[in-house]
């Protein structure tokens, strides 16, 4: 068993600055470029990058089914699970890329357009 100390102290180190915080309030003019940082990085690089997986993986599936497994009953099995749980990381990106517009609305992050730009190469 671990000891909870080591979960502990960097969980307390880490939210106490946002205790104290809560106090006086957050100057978002001080924490805007790192938070706008992070979601640009998430919207322009990580979810496009995500989707390429995403699709390689999906017609790496496709090609296991209908092609490798166009006989042989256990490989039509496992491309049917890749493409399911390709299309299960399809929604998870969504749903990943829709909770980053949720928090732009939340915190009133200035952006450049209403919505995440869509994935472009």
């Amino acid at each position: 068993m671990r000891p909870i100390s080591r979960y502990l102290v960097p969980a307390v180190t880490f939210l106490t600055p946002f205790l104290v915080a809560a106090q006086t309030g957050i100057d978002r003019s001080k924490i805007a470029p790192y938070s706008d940082g992070i979601i640009n990085l998430i919207n322009t690089v990580i979810v496009p990058l995500l989707f390429a997986i995403a699709f390689l993986y999906f017609v790496w599936g496709v090609f296991k089914y209908f092609f490798w497994g166009a006989e042989n009953e256990t490989e039509r099995e496992t491309g049917r699970q890749v493409i399911l749980w390709s299309i299960i990381g399809f929604a998870v990106i969504v749903s990943v890329w829709g909770l980053t517009q949720i928090i732009i609305d939340t915190f009133n992050i200035p952006t450049g357009g209403s919505a995440p730009a869509y994935p472009t190469l």
